[in-house]
């Protein structure tokens, strides 16, 4: 008789056929836009985000042959991707909104993550990371100008793209739910992250732990309108050691475990549950619900060896666009199911 754990496994091996058999030639994985979370009606859109969060997702798999020929072809298009001083855009240069779109922090430092992780190389880019700090300590999301001087040199030189379209980067700030002084929850965190706790990420902290004390997480980020989506990256900083994050994990925990249901799954469905199960391996938690999470992310595996498509981000609060993939549920799903079996192996004392 099979195991959960066994199921598990092959559920593993099933996902990972799946990306290697749906990664383009050049490492880019497939980000689609639409118009509702279901995203039943969408187009492609070549993104660099997806291909950083999969690759993330998939880094604890690393012991297995495939992954690691993923994971370099992930790394060689990031590479590819790289703008000066070691930026990254939303977009990819093939696609036409790239000269237009402003690079932003949350891409740079989701991309730099996973090079690192990976030992390839990229420009030194911190400096350039810390540049977009606000007076507040806070990151600002985009490079571009804003009313104060930053004695950085590639800083300028990156805000300069915005003259050669003037008029298509007028319409850009004037048309999306962006603007020049953007804050957001996710890209801090994400930098805190990436870069650790130290005396210029500190103010990040407090940031992040009020958004949980006061239950704004579904409203503390332009982008990510997802509360399991902002548990997902918050619970990262944690896990990673950053002992100033410690308080917010029983909060987080509380809230994924408030929204379980009957079948197993949390939230709205399966990308939620993956999100959610995460987070809760993330936060130390040990129990049958976890059994029961696994047990719903298996059912919904599809034949192909991916899971269904659901909106991981939006393009602003008003959701006109939502992005997602079978591949970045897929990545998520994956991600949810190792550390499960991390967690079991280690209860079992097997690692």
């Amino acid at each position: 008789m099979e195991t959960l754990e066994s199921l598990t496994e092959l559920a593993i091996l099933k996902g990972l056929d799946f990306l290697e058999d749906h990664q383009f030639p050049n490492g880019e994985f497939c980000c689609y836009i639409g118009d509702e979370d279901t995203m039943k009606m969408c187009i492609t859109q070549s993104n660099i985000f997806p291909s950083s969060l999969i690759a993330y997702s998939l880094l604890q798999l690393r012991h297995l042959p495939v992954v690691n020929q993923i994971l370099d072809r992930t790394a060689a298009f990031l590479q590819y991707q790289t703008m000066r001083a070691g930026v990254w855009n939303n977009f990819t240069v093939l696609n036409p909104l790239f000269p237009i779109c402003p690079p932003d922090v949350d891409n740079t430092v989701c991309a730099s993550y996973v090079l690192n992780a990976l030992n390839k190389d990229y420009p030194s880019n911190e400096q350039i990371i810390l540049a977009n700090r606000s007076k507040s300590g806070l990151l600002y999301t985009w490079y571009t100008f804003r009313k104060f001087f930053v004695p950085v040199k590639d800083y300028w030189l990156l805000c300069l793209r915005e003259l050669k379209h003037p008029i298509s980067s007028f319409l850009f700030w004037k048309n999306t739910e962006a603007s020049r002084y953007d804050i957001d929850a996710v890209v801090n965190a994400n930098v805190l992250f990436h870069l650790g706790y130290k005396e210029e990420t500190a103010a990040i902290v407090p940031f992040l732990l009020q958004i949980i004390k006061m239950e704004k997480e579904a409203d503390c980020d332009l982008w990510y309108r997802n509360p399991f989506t902002i548990y997902y990256f918050f619970s990262r900083i944690y896990k990673a050691g950053i002992k100033e994050m410690e308080s917010a994990r029983s909060a987080i925990n509380d809230r994924v475990l408030k929204a379980a249901n009957a079948d197993g799954s949390f939230g709205t469905g399966i990308l939620d549950t993956a999100l959610g199960l995460i987070t809760l391996i993330n936060g130390g938690h040990e129990t049958a619900i976890l059994d029961q999470a696994v047990e719903f992310i298996i059912s919904k595996q599809k034949k192909s060896g991916g899971w269904p498509r659901w909106a991981l981000y939006y393009g602003g609060p008003k959701k006109r666009l939502c992005y997602g993939s079978e591949e970045l549920t897929t990545g998520f799903c994956l991600e949810a199911l190792r550390l499960y079996s991390i967690q079991k192996q280690q209860q079992n004392g097997r690692i």
